[in-house]
């Protein structure tokens, strides 16, 4: 009997992106990139297992890249067609339905920058070496993947370059070997993982560790050494942050964090797995930055551990980061939560009330407003639950979720939990109409 194709999109903010018919457990990658010529070659195994039989199976790859061979299974040379995106398979077989699928892929070419609605995002090359920031759909510009949030895996990265420069990838430092003029930096990433949050950082860098040995966390730098001075000024009080995060957050997700800084400037810092990246531009000598430097902390636990299911749920990830903006001001000796809560909302008034923040549209996805308002949503709750009560939501919304898949369904449910008033009214106001609503009192409830 023949077998229908479904082909409603995954999620309609991204309809390319993901793939059916399979889970990925595990990434192998091997890259070799040389930067004088941003020329990239690479083997990556892919090991999933199957959902379903079907014929063929598909991945995401940029059409910069060439295939030049795929094994199913470790068997002969498969069967491959490769456009518009999409890299896909058809083993000499069958796989029965969970079935072992491990699909080998030889690639190579110029990587370059996915082109969406959001600019460029994926592979970058820089002034000498290059970046990896893929939100929301830049992985397939440098390996084949699934590529969507809610498919998350193990990985392994290897990465061979040319001696003088320092490489980068999630996860731990396996093994480091210089031969004749490269050197190969293997990585190792346990913890599950969204394709977009993989990452390659290759410069003229050095590691520096960042606070005292000892901290419950290791945490490194990586950057270019005239910038030293300025980030140890300007990233001083990171290990404070990490101490406050821990405090109302949860135990840090991951073994360790490093945050990288680039020779050449960044329009914003970008999020990866157990690594954040700033440009020159965000070392300043006067800590201008350290917001920022909060913010990208914070989606270590939201949107890193927690990562979401759809890209429509997207204040998760962006509303609690920027509520851990607010939380470090007032700990360090700025302005409150409250009161920057409610210079935002002032702010939020003037401005066009025309999206919905629980599902803005993949046009407005990362509006500032998506974030403010989301993280509004957050302090309204607060006041409702009162502190305690609020942040042991927070702790058992990580701890439940730690290394999974999260909606805003998922957050509504487990709030209800913690108070016998009703909260729907309160998160369909915030989150599900465009009117902005007004932030109950201090102390109300």
């Amino acid at each position: 009997m023949p077998q229908t194709v479904n082909t409603t999109p995954i999620d309609p903010y991204l309809p390319q992106n993901g793939n059916r018919g399979y889970r990925v457990s595990r990434y192998e990658l091997d890259i070799t990139y040389r930067p004088a010529s941003n020329r990239l070659s690479g083997r990556a195994v892919i090991i999933a297992v199957t959902t379903g039989v079907q014929p063929r199976y598909s991945l995401d790859l940029s059409p910069s890249l060439s295939v030049s061979k795929v094994l199913v299974n470790g068997s002969k040379a498969a069967k491959f067609t490769h456009s518009n995106g999409k890299l896909t398979v058809t083993p000499q077989h069958k796989i029965p339905a969970g079935g072992v699928l491990e699909i080998t892929v030889v690639y190579a070419g110029t990587p370059r920058p996915v082109r969406g609605p959001w600019g460029e995002v994926g592979w970058e090359e820089l002034t000498e070496g290059a970046l990896v920031a893929s939100q929301p759909n830049g992985a397939a510009s440098w390996f084949p993947c699934d590529d969507h949030p809610s498919s998350k895996a193990t990985y392994r990265i290897s990465i061979t370059t040319d001696t003088p420069f320092f490489a980068l990838a999630n996860g731990k430092l396996l093994r480091k070997q210089a031969k004749a003029s490269q050197t190969t930096w293997e990585y190792e990433m346990s913890a599950p993982m969204a394709a977009y949050l993989a990452t390659v950082q290759i410069g003229n860098y050095r590691k520096y560790r960042v606070g005292t040995v000892g901290e419950p966390v290791p945490m490194d730098a990586v950057l270019p050494p005239r910038l030293r001075a300025e980030f140890e000024h300007d990233f001083a009080r990171q290990p404070e942050m990490m101490a406050l995060f821990t405090e109302k957050f949860g135990p840090y997700p991951f073994d360790s964090y490093t945050v990288v800084v680039t020779d050449d400037e960044l329009d914003i810092p970008i999020e990866a797995q157990g690594i954040s990246i700033f440009g020159a531009n965000h070392c300043d000598g006067r800590r201008g930055s350290e917001r920022l430097v909060a913010h990208e902390l914070a989606h270590q636990w939201f949107g890193n551990s927690l990562t979401l299911g759809q890209w429509r749920d997207i204040w998760l990830h962006e509303g609690f980061a920027c509520y851990a903006e607010w939380l470090w001001s007032e700990a360090s000796g700025g302005p409150t939560a409250d009161q920057l809560a409610r210079a935002a909302r002032t702010n939020l008034a003037r401005q066009p009330q025309d999206i919905i923040v629980g599902d803005p549209g993949p046009q407005d996805m990362f509006d500032d407003r998506v974030y403010k308002r989301g993280a509004l949503t957050l302090h309204a709750l607060r006041l409702e639950l009162r502190d305690k009560m609020f942040f042991d939501l927070v702790r058992e919304w990580t701890s439940r979720y730690r290394h999974g898949s999260v909606t805003t369904e998922d957050f509504v449910d487990l709030a209800g939990h913690y108070t016998f008033t009703p909260l729907r009214g309160l998160f369909a106001a915030w989150l599900g109409t465009k009117p902005l609503p007004q932030l109950p009192p201090v102390g109300g409830g």
